[in-house]
C-alpha cells in the first residue's frame, strides 16, 4: 500500500466517522439552522403565520450544552428527508430552556422562556411540541399541543414521528408506536 492510498483510505475512514455537518451555534449556545424561524413568540400569531404559509407549527426546546440536542443537530436533522420537512413542511421555533426571550401563550399569558418551559412541563431537551393546527379558545400550549416529542431520537423514528404529524395521525385510532410497525413493515416489503 503506497502513502498515498493509505493517506486517502484514511481520510476517507476519518469522514464517514464524523457526524453529519451541524449548525452553527449562536450566541445563546444553541444550534442555529437556516429552518428555524425568528418571530415575536405570540403563538396566536405564530399559529397564524404557519397556517398563512401552508405550514404546521413546532416548537423546539434545547438548552445550552444540551449533549443530546447536538447529537439531533449533527446526526439527525441534517437528514436530506427530515430537512425538507422542517423546511417545507414546519414553521420552527426554537426556544431556549432557560431562557429570557418572552413568549406570549394562546391564553394571553406571557412570561421568559424558562418559565414557559415551566408552565407547559417541559423538563428534558431536546423536546419538540407539535401546536394544533387553530388556537384553542381557551387554555395554554400545553393543553392544546397534539403531541409532544420528548428526547433524542434517531434519523428513523424522528422522521416518522414528523410524518405523522403531517398526517395527523394523533387524530386516529393508531397509536404512533403502531404507525411505526406498519411503516417498518411496509418499507420492508
Amino acid at each position: 500500500m503506497t502513502i498515498r492510498t493509505f493517506l486517502t483510505a484514511a481520510a476517507a475512514a476519518i469522514t464517514f466517522a464524523l457526524p453529519l455537518s451541524a449548525a452553527p451555534l449562536g450566541d445563546d449556545g444553541l444550534h442555529k439552522p437556516d429552518w428555524i424561524v425568528e418571530t415575536f413568540r405570540d403563538m396566536r400569531d405564530d399559529l397564524e403565520d404557519a397556517q398563512a404559509q401552508g405550514k404546521r407549527l413546532l416548537l423546539m426546546f434545547e438548552q445550552r450544552g444540551c449533549i443530546y440536542c447536538t447529537r439531533m443537530h449533527e446526526n439527525v436533522y441534517p437528514d436530506p428527508e427530515i430537512t425538507r420537512m422542517l423546511s417545507e413542511d414546519f414553521m420552527v421555533i426554537q426556544i431556549n430552556l432557560f431562557g429570557n426571550v418572552p413568549i406570549t401563550d394562546f391564553d394571553g399569558t406571557t412570561m421568559d422562556e424558562r418559565d414557559m418551559a415551566r408552565r407547559w412541563g417541559v423538563v428534558f431537551t431536546p423536546t419538540l411540541i407539535f401546536a394544533p393546527e387553530t388556537p384553542p379558545d381557551s387554555g395554554s400550549m400545553r393543553d392544546a399541543a397534539v403531541m409532544t416529542m420528548p428526547g433524542a431520537f434517531e434519523r428513523g423514528t424522528t422522521r416518522l414521528m414528523l410524518q405523522w404529524g403531517l398526517e395527523k395521525g394523533y387524530e386516529g385510532d393508531e397509536h404512533f408506536q403502531h404507525y411505526v410497525a406498519r411503516m417498518l413493515s411496509e418499507a420492508a416489503q
